[in-house]
């Protein structure tokens, strides 16, 4: 890890991901629960190493990238939380390509905790600070109605849906200015 966190919350340590992570990322959705709604994601190390490899080139090129989250003072990854760059695919007037895009990952024995609110919340603050007032994207997939009362909690609105590999995804969006 590096010398210290980047973030702290009342609870929580965020931190920078490090190629050192990858077993703890497998780790972290090993649970099939876990990525019930992460569409066709895998805990092999392959896909955790790809996508570990996209946050780290997001934080490389536009200085923004998704936490590691730890209890403070612990070793342990409890989610992957954060805005990184992102680029679906799915056609740019969908509003998800080459755009600033919010998601999180918790580990289910931190499920109902308000983890991911209270991450975010600080993630989102530092963002502004960091890169100014920006439309940042997400997307929640059909029947993952906590991740939806978190975006909504953190003024995200949805604005569509995409279908991707049979799944529908809604799609919502914090404007300049958020909440």
């Amino acid at each position: 890890m590096t010398d210290g966190p980047l973030l702290t919350t009342d609870r929580f340590d965020l931190w920078r991901p490090v190629a050192s992570d990858l077993p703890q990322l497998c780790a972290l959705i090993d649970d099939k629960e876990t990525r019930r709604y992460l569409g066709p994601a895998s805990a092999e190390r392959q896909p955790q190493f790809d996508r570990l490899m996209r946050n780290a080139g997001s934080w490389t090129l536009y200085g923004y990238g998704t936490f590691m989250v730890r209890p403070h003072g612990a070793d342990s990854i409890i989610a992957a939380c954060g805005v990184f760059h992102s680029w679906r695919g799915f056609g740019h007037d969908v509003g998800m390509d080459d755009v600033p895009e919010a998601g999180w990952i918790v580990r289910r024995d931190w499920w109902g905790k308000r983890l991911a609110g209270e991450v975010m919340e600080a993630v989102l603050g530092w963002f502004d600070r960091a890169h100014g007032p920006k439309r940042i994207a997400c997307m929640i997939e059909e029947g993952n109605a906590a991740s939806e009362r978190v975006a909504a909690a953190l003024g995200f609105v949805r604005y569509g849906a995409h279908v991707s590999d049979d799944t529908m995804l809604m799609l919502f969006e914090r404007l300049p200015g958020g909440r």
